[in-house]
């Protein structure tokens, strides 16, 4: 049976029935949710993974559905605490199926590994001597890797620049390293190393920092999608009216680094959802897609929208290193879950995943802010939150979040007064019985 990540009335399902049918679409055994249990890592595990353990701290772990990427379809795993921001994926991945679904690709998992080179009295000649010198640079750089080598990547290519002015006396070196199925970060340090007294003695310097970049603009992704006008359209608004709002909205972004800052923050929430759970460094990502945001000296949207005839085009592009290998996929039991459920062979596929829920986020975000507004489904998934904060649980979890989103105060304290007054009106245990 083919994978399909459309399952209609999948919220309506309790946790145990959502596990199974998760299951079946992504053809895993249901035994292997069972990981989610275990709330990730164990404290001894954890005791041994960082510094000054005290616990283990938990977060939801969830699915973001109908996501359709190259005619095939994937059922993306979230870690986030952020009301709204799964169901407002979701449902954007189902609009966008509409037209076709997402569009994806991207390129080789290229990081580069810096040297910096002080203290360069003629930048000019040293220029000249490493770059004859490169193809022993980058062999040099090889040997330092031979698991990757044999796994097909390896260092391709090196740069050289001279920063500053005159007077700094400095360079950089940068080796771009094919890093495969990995994030990459440990295997360019060793490259750094490895290759950094060589540099120097070339350079006729001494060798500063030595380090990966975390900007991979070389390891950039870009994803599409055309959605039809009518599956815009909304109870108040027609899906050529929301579709002009949006456009006007993605503009405001591309002129406004205001509104680009919380436009790209939207788009974080899910690829940065995407990558927590897969074990991926969210840090790493979120660094580089605002170095890249920034690239031409002014911060801008990492995605744009445009009304193309009688549909809406949006397209995202932004750097991405992910790994499917090391790290804390190694350990963490619900980040291999998370890695089987996508379906991913390869490094670049689950970028290409991350990437797309990303697009979907900002769609979600942009239709909200072009016809409803933004608080009116949000809020209405915070009552919830609200709720449990409140005291309440099981139905009336439920009770008081339809309550206070009635009321129009959605606040614990409005929470507490509404729960208090249920619990009033509830028959008490021995007039049951009796």
């Amino acid at each position: 049976m083919a994978r399909t990540s459309r399952i209609p009335g999948f919220f309506k399902l309790p946790v145990s029935e959502r596990r199974r049918v998760v299951a079946e679409a992504t053809h895993l055994a249901a035994h292997e949710f069972d990981a989610c249990d275990a709330r990730g890592l164990d404290v001894a595990t954890s005791d041994k993974t960082v510094e000054n353990v005290l616990g283990v701290y938990a977060l939801p772990f969830a699915a973001t559905l109908n996501v359709q990427i190259n005619g095939h379809d994937v059922v993306a795993p979230m870690v986030i605490e952020e009301p709204s921001v799964v169901a407002a994926a979701s449902n954007a991945a189902r609009i966008a199926r509409i037209g076709g679904g997402f569009t994806a690709e991207a390129d080789p998992a290229i990081v580069a590994a810096q040297i910096q080179l002080l203290d360069v009295e003629d930048t000019g000649s040293a220029l000249e001597r490493i770059r004859e010198a490169s193809s022993e640079i980058l062999a040099l750089a090889d040997a330092a890797i031979p698991g990757l080598i044999a796994r097909g990547g390896g260092a391709r290519s090196l740069d050289i620049r001279v920063l500053g002015a005159p007077s700094d006396h400095m360079m950089v070196v940068d080796v771009f390293i094919d890093c495969r199925d990995a994030m990459g970060a440990n295997l360019v340090n060793s490259v750094a190393e490895a290759i950094g007294d060589e540099l120097a003695v070339l350079a006729r310097g001494r060798i500063g920092f030595r380090i990966l970049s975390n900007l991979c603009d070389r390891r950039k992704v870009r994803v599409s999608c055309r959605v039809p006008f009518e599956a815009l359209a909304t109870e108040e608004m027609s899906g050529a009216d929301v579709a002009r709002g949006m456009e006007d909205g993605s503009r405001f972004a591309e002129l406004d680094a205001y509104r680009a800052c919380t436009h790209n923050k939207g788009i974080m929430n899910g690829v940065d959802a995407v990558v927590i759970a897969t074990g991926n460094d969210w840090r790493a990502v979120e660094a580089g897609a605002h170095a890249y945001a920034a690239r031409n000296g002014r911060y801008e949207p990492l995605a744009t929208w445009r009304r193309e005839g009688e549909h809406l085009v949006g397209r995202l592009e932004m750097p991405l290193a992910l790994g499917i290998v090391g790290g804390t996929l190694r350990v963490h039991p619900t980040a291999k879950l998370a890695l089987k459920m996508t379906g991913a062979k390869t490094a670049v596929e689950l970028a290409v995943l991350a990437a797309t829920v990303g697009l979907a986020s900002n769609l979600a975000a942009l239709r909200a802010l072009a016809s409803d507004g933004i608080q009116r489904g949000h809020m209405g998934l915070h009552a919830r939150s609200v709720a449990v904060a409140a005291g309440a649980s099981g139905d009336n979890v439920e009770k008081v979040a339809a309550r206070i989103i009635e009321l129009g105060d959605i606040t614990v304290d409005a929470a507490r007064k509404v729960l208090s007054e249920l619990r009033a009106s509830e028959p008490s245990a021995a007039a049951v019985a009796e």
